[in-house]
């Protein structure tokens, strides 16, 4: 079972016979089909393909998760090649593929059916830091950054089985995996943030699929935008036998449909440039939520955001020297609630 990516164009195939009068795919999850296509009168020894990617993408139902398991869907799709119409008659060619689908995309560079992470060695899900660039890791090399005293997830795909396996990051570990002469360890780099506040998390799936924190530890300013709607009122009062009035405290111009939405400007701070890829993956997350403090003394919580910054320059230590980014969120739902 390969690991596939969602967020891009996957494609099967079924070469069709000299026999074959149409070519049938079926998707199907829980043992359940879900999706039949059917492509008729195939050309002899024609390579027929199906794409299933924006189909069962729908079947990925992401949410917050607190152990930051990654969402996925797990289907079968079987494409059958038949002598009649429309998927009637003999079967005279098949094949099965199965598949885990993540909320992960490849890049245009990466090629076409992109899979999560290669398999001949451990990889964690997240963007590696290039070979020579920081000496304290092995190859292949990896690491994030954490406040001191901060506790993460994160996941990684086995090498060969290409199984996900979950990665605890304890408030104390500066380094996690197999140490060893070339083991694949994470690096935490811890960061001390208490002197400009205790900093904001904002937790994205990235493009492994997964969810992963990204700090942002310098100024923090909230906003908030207010929207309405005006209508004219009659506030003209008609007595018995005296001329027509209106009281002054009864406003003419009335106001209703308020509603408002707040909007979070954070400050990354320093990062060293090879994170560069933390944010362009942020920047392109189509899920991402933002931890806040409660305010009623119990345990911090999370809320879908959305990115507001539509383009970033990337920074680099040459051009910029000290690199960091602001950018804007806001929250994903009305300031006052109107779930009905």
């Amino acid at each position: 079972m390969a690991n596939i990516s969602l967020r891009s164009p996957q494609y099967k195939n079924l070469v069709a016979p000299s026999t074959a009068n149409s070519v049938r795919c079926q998707l199907l999850t829980g043992g359940n089909v879900v999706y039949t296509l059917i492509k008729n009168n195939p050309a002899t020894n024609e390579n027929v393909q199906f794409e299933v990617a924006e189909l069962m993408r729908d079947y990925i139902n992401v949410t917050y998760a607190t152990n930051y398991a990654p969402p996925t869907v797990q289907f079968t799709t079987q494409i059958r090649a038949y002598t009649g119409l429309n998927g009637t008659g003999s079967s005279v060619a098949s094949v099965n593929f199965s598949d885990l689908g993540f909320e992960s995309y490849g890049k245009f560079e990466e090629g076409s059916n992109p899979i999560i992470l290669p398999t001949t060695t451990k990889q964690y899900m997240i963007a590696p830091v290039p070979n020579g660039v920081d000496s304290s890791l092995t190859n292949p090399r990896f690491k994030i950054f954490l406040p001191y005293g901060v506790a993460t997830t994160v996941y990684y795909q086995q090498a060969t089985t290409s199984t996900i396996v979950q990665q605890a990051v304890s408030p104390t570990d500066t380094v996690v995996g197999n140490v060893g002469s070339n083991a694949v360890v994470l690096v935490i780099d811890r960061i001390d943030c208490t002197k400009y506040g205790n900093g904001v998390k904002i937790i994205f799936i990235n493009k492994y699929g997964v969810q992963q924190d990204l700090w942002f530890f310098l100024k923090q300013t909230k906003s908030l935008n207010r929207t309405n709607e005006k209508f004219k009122s009659n506030t003209i009062e008609y007595g018995t036998n005296a001329p027509a009035t209106y009281n002054i405290t009864n406003a003419p111009n009335k106001i209703f449909n308020t509603q408002g939405k707040q909007l979070h400007t954070l400050s990354s701070g320093f990062y060293p440039e090879y994170a560069n890829e933390f944010f362009e993956q942020l920047l392109l997350s189509e899920y991402v939520w933002m931890e806040k403090p409660s305010t009623t003394g119990g345990a911090n919580y999370q809320v879908p955001v959305t990115v507001k910054t539509s383009n970033i320059d990337f920074k680099t230590s040459v051009n910029d020297r000290l690199i960091q980014y602001t950018m804007q969120f806001e929250e994903a739902f009305d300031y006052i609630n109107n779930i009905r």
